[in-house]
């Protein structure tokens, strides 16, 4: 196994500030102001193993761990098959081969940039992008190998936390190529406050070298995952929800944020959904409403887009393409049998026309999207794993990873990999 750090304390999703117009929240709270996990085997599945039984995508896909890194948060699936990670320590690591038609390589160290959480990964022009606490850096890749010293190409999070801070200090950042431009997703120092730092609970946008950087959009609490369409150039940004307002409420939500008027306001922590609004006299009537919802804590982690026209070995079936894939980590809020409201998984979202195939149906935030990879929380509310980021590897894979087991699952086509052996 790689160790590379402990594991970075995860945020919850939904829920926000407890003077709320619509009562107090009927959930129960973890017992401290820090998030808690729910109950947890926690067990750590040798590479080139099938998951836990548990643990399963749907009929005629097979799920395989390939390796295993510490503290496994987002990723990115490079040109040759290799796979890098981002994780809660400082460190990046490589999982070599990676789309192998067999076993893949030992998890290595592939950088190491001296300031963690090392969360956000993303892969562009000759480059691997790595978001940071404070920054964002760039590191020469060729031919699967680190080539050149990590640099520094912006600052994050470069004043103080909140005055107003509750504690729910987010310290990840997440990054996402398009073309020759940079976004990076910047957590916020609280629940709900308002924000002093300029880089916090935003999206900032900037050259590939960093430069000019600007904010994309404002108000945004915790944008994790940023994932860049293929087919239209387009970035979207998830964001979750405030902790603490009415059971079930705000939805968490995904939205193609490059698309949006910079800087694009979304309307945390006075607005949330469709232009509701959670604080007294709050006005949300040009605040961006989202194109993507999932239920309130589900804590969307990771997303990547599978494009329709993926080919290779491990191609999906056309039914699973066209869309994107969102990880979601599970909630740390519980409902009244002390179970956590939403279990750590993976959805798919079926896209059309650039947008989810599906409009948002207000009344129910589970209609735009389809279970995929499932079965790590029991009805006891033990959790085996909690997925992360999510990548879309060169030859058709899907890989997963988990931050509490440091797990990595690549997902295929049942009798793929044995289809491809043959055809060499």
């Amino acid at each position: 196994m790689l160790v590379l750090a402990a594991a970075l304390a995860a945020c919850g999703g939904g829920g926000g500030a407890s003077s709320t117009p619509f009562g107090s929240s009927p959930f129960t709270p973890a017992p401290s102001s820090a998030p808690t996990s729910a109950p947890s085997t926690a067990p750590t599945v040798a590479p080139d193993q099938p998951p836990l039984a548990s643990e399963h995508a749907p009929s005629g896909f097979e799920a395989r761990v390939v390796a295993n890194v510490s503290g496994a948060r987002e990723l990115a699936a490079l040109p040759n098959g290799d796979l890098i990670v981002g994780t809660t320590g400082g460190n990046v690591a490589i999982v070599p081969g990676a789309e192998n038609a067999g076993k893949a390589g030992a998890a290595g160290t592939f950088a190491t940039v001296g300031d963690s959480p090392a969360n956000g990964v993303a892969y562009g022009s000759g480059f691997v992008f790595v978001a940071t606490q404070h920054g964002v850096w760039r590191i020469p890749y060729a031919s699967g190998a680190q080539s050149g010293t990590p640099q520094k190409i912006a600052s994050v999070r470069t004043g103080p936390v909140s005055p107003g801070t509750d504690g729910d200090v987010h310290t990840t950042s997440s990054v996402a190529v398009s073309g020759s431009t940079l976004y990076a997703g910047v957590g916020s120092s609280c629940n709900a406050c308002t924000e002093t730092d300029p880089t916090r609970a935003t999206v900032q946008r900037m050259g590939i070298d960093g430069s000019g950087m600007t904010t994309q959009a404002r108000r945004f609490r915790n944008a994790i995952a940023l994932a860049t369409d293929p087919a239209t150039g387009t970035v979207w940004a998830g964001g979750a929800g405030q902790d603490d307002l009415t059971e079930g409420h705000p939805y968490e939500f995904l939205d193609p944020v490059s698309t949006r008027t910079a800087p694009a306001d979304y309307g945390w922590p006075d607005c949330e959904e469709n232009h509701v609004a959670y604080v007294a006299r709050a006005i949300c009537t040009n605040v961006v409403v989202p194109a993507l919802e999932f239920p309130a804590y589900s804590t969307i982690i990771g997303a990547a887009f599978y494009p329709a026209s993926q080919g290779g070995a491990y191609a999906f079936p056309a039914a699973w393409r066209g869309g994107m894939y969102v990880s979601m980590h599970g909630s740390w809020h519980l409902n009244g049998s002390g179970v956590p409201f939403d279990p750590p998984h993976v959805a798919f979202v079926p896209f059309a026309g650039g947008l989810p195939a599906r409009a948002v149906d207000w009344s129910d935030p589970t209609t735009q999207w389809t279970d995929f990879f499932t079965g790590f929380q029991d009805g006891s509310g033990n959790r085996s794993g909690r997925t992360t980021g999510v990548a879309v590897g060169a030859s058709g894979s899907l890989f997963v990873a988990d931050d509490q087991t440091g797990n990595i699952y690549r997902i295929r086509p049942a009798g793929a990999a044995g289809a491809a052996l043959r055809r060499r």
